[in-house]
């Protein structure tokens, strides 16, 4: 018995000493404060690997290389959706490399970001960035029945037959209504570098015994200052001819999108379009 007493002190003491020699430390730093952002690619070229961004550097440190490589109209970080980098707010350097070797610097810009989440989008190799509020956080619907909303931010980045040439076009996005077969304002009219806040589109889902979605038309019209609608926006194809543009998405109830209208609207070198991002 004596022995059995003298090694349960023996290991009590053991494990005491052990606690106090390897304190478990989670060393974690908060977001709290943090600038949390998403970097898009949308500098009108043509979609080529060749043109994709291959690494990238904020503040003179690693975020991307070609492990995980920012294509052309794309964003990062990307994978799965409420994702964003990190930095301390103030005046933040980004530089963006291209070449499979990583070498090639095509762009170094500096911006000012803010503490919160926020949307970086490129769009020029030789200008500064815009930066949009993400409008974090996010607000849902309260409802008795299955909700029948999802929200989309839309944004104008569209330049017209070349790469110094924005556009001077106030673009007005819309969706159509599927019960009544009209279309529907998504937020107001957005001048190159603007977009909307969250705008609220209604889906009619296409199967009641589901989590809900439908496949829902969009369209972009043009409007003068006023805001009143003047015509369709025309796009040149890749045959070279000018057509209305126009666009389908399936829509998922609770979801957001960023919608953003970039390439050139009338050359065929980069065909303009709209690239979409889940945010949530």
């Amino acid at each position: 018995m004596k022995i059995i007493k003298y090694l349960s002190l023996i290991v009590a003491v053991a494990l005491t000493v052990s606690c106090e020699k390897h304190e478990v430390v989670y060393d974690a730093e908060p977001t709290s404060g943090m600038a949390e952002f998403q970097l898009h690619y949308y500098v009108p070229v043509a979609s080529a690997a060749a043109n994709n961004i291959t690494k990238v550097e904020i503040n003179g440190k690693l975020y991307a290389n070609n492990k995980a490589p920012l294509n052309t109209y794309n964003v990062i970080p990307g994978g799965t959706t409420g994702r964003f980098y990190e930095v301390n707010p103030g005046n933040v350097n980004i530089k963006m490399y291209q070449g499979t070797d990583m070498a090639t610097l095509v762009y170094d810009q500096s911006v000012n970001m803010s503490a919160g989440k926020q949307n970086v989008m490129v769009h020029s190799f030789t200008a500064v960035p815009f930066v949009f509020d993400n409008g974090y956080p996010y607000t849902g619907n309260l409802t008795e029945k299955t909700d029948s909303i999802c929200w989309i931010k839309f944004y104008n980045m569209l330049y017209e037959n070349n790469s110094s040439t924005p556009t001077t076009l106030r673009l007005q996005y819309q969706y159509i209504d599927f019960r009544t077969n009209l279309p529907v304002n998504i937020g107001g009219p957005v001048a190159f570098g603007e977009g909307t806040d969250w705008a609220k589109v209604t889906v009619v889902k296409d199967n009641e015994v589901s989590a809900g979605s439908r496949s829902m038309g969009l369209r972009c019209k043009v409007v003068d200052q006023s805001g009143a609608i003047i015509g369709d926006l025309q796009i040149m194809n890749s045959s070279g001819a000018y057509v209305n543009w126009t666009g389908t998405q399936t829509l998922f109830i609770g979801r957001r999108y960023h919608h953003t209208f970039a390439g050139l609207r009338a050359a065929t070198t980069a065909l303009a379009g709209v690239r979409i991002f889940t945010a949530l």
